[in-house]
């Protein structure tokens, strides 16, 4: 009989790579991929540490796994990733039933990888561009994690792209630490507009989506590409953390509330119709309310197409784990939930002005009656859907949808005609 295998990949789409390699490792040993993880005779639990409630969801499935194991579903328990990294031998004192504790994965910077098991629907796929940071940012163990930046070779990414395409995929999303870097490690200068180029020319019948921009990092030439391309999306994702300046040097973040702000006007006027994504941390130590307040009146301003928060989580072996005047978890929620507000009505303005508009959408789900999809604006299980009346629409396939009706995050429309 044959060997099963199955993976719970946690955390962000960079480890969804990685679960992705980890399971090719084991079909190539001739084991057979099975979904239903707490029935495979080898169970994978690729972990995230990134922030406190991560590794609380890690820890959670583990003994979930462990479980299943005594109860005779599973026979091996491999724990990889991040919290494996960092805390392996405690784990492995306090955790006996698990078989074998990993690290995180090595790097190829070279290496095509063989055409391997996607765990993503067949119409996009994450490639990955980089590993590592470059950034020492005060709260972030990443770099702890990781190791330095180190980008992948120009070749094997764009070898890469070019066989998902063949196999139909639709969307490439390039992920990385910061993929606004990409190529000073190996090219000794900034590379990403070269590749963003040479992606462009494989196919003009899919969206090439960028994440993970450092805001000290994004440059001209990149957002002048992104403008030039139609298939690459106009979603620029730029987290920028904080504005306030005294905050924003405790971070270690390199850029000023002038500089972000700049940024930010000079994207809008150079890409006409882009969307930006941020994220924000509130409840880093000594954030006043005068700072917070600041924050909010900068949502307010700027009016963020997507937005995401963090809770500020309190990390052994940042320098910020030490600083002085650390908030109170009751008072993060707070701060977490009064920004959370203010955006929901600044989403929805935004959305209100796409009522009566024809947009490209990419299906990829039928409920009942209907089809749900995604923008070029939305990323996949981070921004909002489009709920789409239509007939007979093909999964991952692109259709020209006018919208009838917008909430917070979502929209509703119907179907006009294909591509």
């Amino acid at each position: 009989m044959a060997k099963t295998v199955s993976i719970i990949s946690l955390g962000c789409p960079r480890n969804l790579v990685d679960s992705e390699k980890l399971v090719d490792e084991f079909t190539k040993k001739g084991y057979s991929f099975r979904e239903d993880a707490l029935r495979a005779d080898t169970v994978i639990v690729n972990t995230c540490a990134f922030i406190e409630d991560a590794k609380k969801e890690s820890i959670d499935n583990i003994l979930r796994v462990i479980d299943a194991k005594k109860e005779g579903r599973v026979r091996k328990i491999i724990v990889a990733g991040c919290l494996s990294e960092r805390y392996g031998n405690e784990l492995a004192d306090d955790l006996k039933e698990v078989d074998e504790f990993r690290g995180v994965l090595n790097f190829s910077r070279n290496k095509t990888p063989d055409p391997i098991l996607k765990m993503t629907p067949r119409h996009y796929a994450y490639v990955k561009i980089s590993e590592g940071c470059a950034h020492r940012c005060a709260y972030c163990v990443i770099p702890y994690l990781k190791g330095n930046y180190k980008s992948r070779a120009f070749g094997p990414i764009i070898k890469e792209a070019a066989q998902l395409v063949d196999k139909g995929v639709k969307e490439l999303i390039l992920i990385g630490q910061d993929t606004s870097l990409y190529g000073i490690d190996l090219y000794g200068k900034k590379r990403l507009g070269s590749l963003l180029k040479e992606l462009a020319k494989i196919s003009k019948d899919i969206w090439i989506r960028l994440l993970y921009m450092h805001p000290a990092n994004l440059d001209e030439e990149v957002i002048g590409i992104i403008r030039d391309n139609k298939n690459i999306c106009r979603y620029i994702d730029l987290p920028l953390e904080h504005i306030s300046d005294r905050i924003l040097t405790q971070m270690r973040r390199r850029i000023s509330k002038r500089k972000s702000i700049s940024l930010v006007e000079h994207i809008r006027k150079e890409i006409p119709l882009v969307g930006i994504r941020t994220s924000l941390i509130v409840g880093f130590p000594g954030e006043t309310e005068k700072e917070f307040e600041e924050l909010i009146s900068f949502i307010k301003e700027m009016k963020f197409e997507r937005l995401g928060v963090f809770k500020y989580s309190r990390e052994e072996g940042t320098p910020a784990y030490s600083y002085k005047k650390q908030i109170s978890e009751k008072e993060k929620q707070r701060r977490f939930d009064h920004i959370m507000s203010a955006q929901q009505d600044v989403s929805r303005k935004i959305n209100e002005k796409f009522k009566g508009e024809v947009l490209e959408v990419l299906i990829e789900e039928k409920i009942e009656e209907s089809y749900l999809g995604r923008t070029e604006y939305d990323a996949p299980e981070i921004d909002g859907q489009v709920y789409v009346k239509g007939k007979k629409l093909k999964m991952g396939s692109f259709y020209n949808i006018r919208i009838t009706d917008a909430y917070e995050y979502d929209l509703t429309g119907k179907y006009e005609s294909g591509k």
